[in-house]
């Protein structure tokens, strides 16, 4: 079965109850779409994790290696990495018990998505998460 994301009322209920963004492959570089995303949600009140381990801040941000090297509580992890990293990432996630895992445009994989799903966690892919809250504002 395809994975399926959740519908736009499930989404914009996500981007209004979660804020705390954990985000794996954040690049200090502004030129990077990671980086214009991150801040954007940033800008409109959300908590920045970045998640990287080639860079030490991101945003005035402390930077992470790893999921597991997050101190605080993350809500969503929101992954700009390629689909081939998305099992491993998508472990972590659960190791942390996110409640979201969001992977941003054209970033799919089916066996990631059923290990979240199967480990209760609300699962978008292949969308960006900036456009999406800016559909619900």
């Amino acid at each position: 079965m395809a994975f399926t994301n959740p519908s736009n009322e499930q989404i914009k209920e996500i981007l209004h109850q979660y804020k705390n963004v954990a985000v794996v492959g954040l690049s200090d570089n502004p030129e990077r779409t990671s980086y214009m995303v991150s801040q954007a949600m940033q800008k409109a009140g959300y908590k920045i994790i970045p998640v990287n381990p080639n860079v030490s801040e991101v945003l005035e941000e402390k930077a992470y290696s790893s999921l597991s090297e997050v101190k605080e509580k993350v809500d969503i992890v929101n992954v700009f990495r390629r689909s081939e990293f998305l099992p491993s990432i998508a472990k972590e996630a659960v190791s942390i018990e996110a409640p979201v895992f969001w992977a941003q445009l054209g970033v799919v994989d089916e066996e990631a998505a059923a290990y979240l799903l199967e480990n209760k966690v609300k699962t978008v892919m292949d969308r960006c998460i900036k456009v999406e809250h800016a559909k619900f504002k």
